[in-house]
């Protein structure tokens, strides 16, 4: 049994292949994130479909996996922090979700026999009041690179953000019904 995840996220491979084995990582090339109209939801699942027919070729594997985080802002739950691009993004993300409760969405699409399904989950992640002393540091220390909301709740985030609701694989990358879906499966 061969398992490709599509997805850069070390994150990710990490979680999974803790789990399952004869999983191989390579990102899909050039897909774009951009963040669409529509709930966070219905973005998170858009931009998920997108990464899913960006695979053109599975090869030998029996399965292919791709998947998509955002974080919902705390304020509108129609706007998605995705990605930061830098330093000074970063910093704006962490500061909006500093003492409060937001929803992190992830979709997740798996391809078997040349067929996708897609699953959508969310999760509510609260972050306590840190100093801003805790913001240099998460800033200056790069955590936020690649992670959605600009934080890791598995890496130093961790510190200072908490799951209220939801399982935790939802906010480190995956909906947990496909990686239960695939486990039957498999």
């Amino acid at each position: 049994m061969r398992i490709w995840l599509a997805s850069a996220s070390s994150r990710r491979f990490s979680w999974l292949n803790q789990r399952i084995d004869n999983i191989h990582q390579q990102a899909l090339d050039d897909v774009d994130e951009a963040i669409y109209n529509g709930t966070v939801a219905e973005q998170v699942l858009a931009i998920c479909q997108k990464k899913a027919a960006a695979v053109t070729n599975n090869g030998d594997f029996d399965y292919v996996i791709v998947a998509d985080t955002l974080v919902e802002d705390p304020d509108n739950e129609d706007l998605a922090l995705g990605k930061p691009t830098d330093e000074l993004t970063a910093a704006n993300m962490l500061l909006r979700l500093r003492g409060r409760r937001h929803r992190v969405f992830s979709a997740t699409g798996i391809q078997h026999d040349g067929n996708w399904d897609f699953f959508v989950e969310s999760a509510v992640v609260e972050v306590s009041d840190y100093s801003d002393d805790a913001l240099v540091e998460l800033v200056e220390n790069k955590s936020w690179e690649g992670k959605a909301g600009a934080y890791d709740i598995a890496g130093e985030m961790g510190e200072f953000a908490q799951l209220v609701d939801g399982a935790e694989v939802c906010v480190l990358g995956f909906a947990s019904s496909a990686i239960d879906e695939l486990l039957r499966k498999i």
